[in-house]
């Protein structure tokens, strides 16, 4: 039952959350960051285990997969602005794929972190499920990696749009490898805000950013270390 009630009180913070921001516009009150805020507040006030919760909320992170494959109808859509300027996207994506693991990786050095902290922090730019399975390849810590994951879809959320109005970006492709390659599906989720095909290039690049994370981070991380 407790598991059940979770579930349900997730999805309902979720779309309350959802709905403000629809009403309030500005970026404190995402639901990326609303919804986990009230969540672990909820559950420090009631006492409730993260086992536990989880135990309930697994759906919901079942459906992360088959999500990001639904992804492919948009970018079935614009298939044609996607093919024109693919090398573009290839490049931006990939460039800032590797930019982000060595910066994590020289950052974390810098502050003198331990090495599994730094290799948790290395796979932190590829959407959640890849980073989670990268970290635990390469020797770093799950729940750190998803923390650092969370907080990169949260920062690309703020900065984005001020990079977007900064350097007045017109063109869906810049914006979409933005969006895409520095905030994961968070970034798709503020992209599709701009127009669809600004959405679908953010697909796409985050879609490459994971692939490039994957094949890179394993070499790149021991090489810095």
């Amino acid at each position: 039952m407790s598991a059940v009630l979770w579930f349900c009180v997730t999805v309902a913070v979720y779309f309350a959350a959802k709905r403000l921001y629809k009403r309030v516009p500005k970026i404190y009150l995402t639901p990326l960051l609303v919804t986990p805020i009230i969540l672990i507040i909820a559950l420090k006030l009631f006492g409730v285990s993260f086992a536990s919760y989880d135990h309930g909320a697994e759906l919901l992170s079942d459906m992360v997969e088959p999500a990001t494959i639904a992804l492919a109808v948009t970018l079935y859509k614009h298939m044609d602005v996607l093919r024109k300027h693919a090398l573009a996207i290839a490049a931006g994506a990939g460039c800032g794929a590797v930019a982000a693991i060595v910066t994590s990786v020289e950052l974390a050095q810098l502050f003198r972190l331990p090495t599994d902290v730094t290799d948790s922090l290395a796979p932190r730019s590829s959407t959640t499920p890849i980073a989670l399975s990268i970290a635990d390849m390469i020797g770093g810590i799950p729940t750190i990696t998803a923390v650092a994951t969370l907080f990169t879809g949260v920062l690309g959320l703020v900065m984005g749009p001020l990079i977007v109005r900064g350097l007045r970006m017109r063109s869906p492709v810049a914006r979409g490898v933005l969006f895409g390659t520095s905030a994961h599906s968070a970034g798709i989720s503020k992209a599709l805000e701009y127009d669809a095909v600004t959405g679908s290039v953010a697909s796409i690049a985050m879609i490459f950013t994971a692939f490039v994370t994957l094949c890179v981070a394993p070499w790149i991380v021991p090489w810095f270390g």
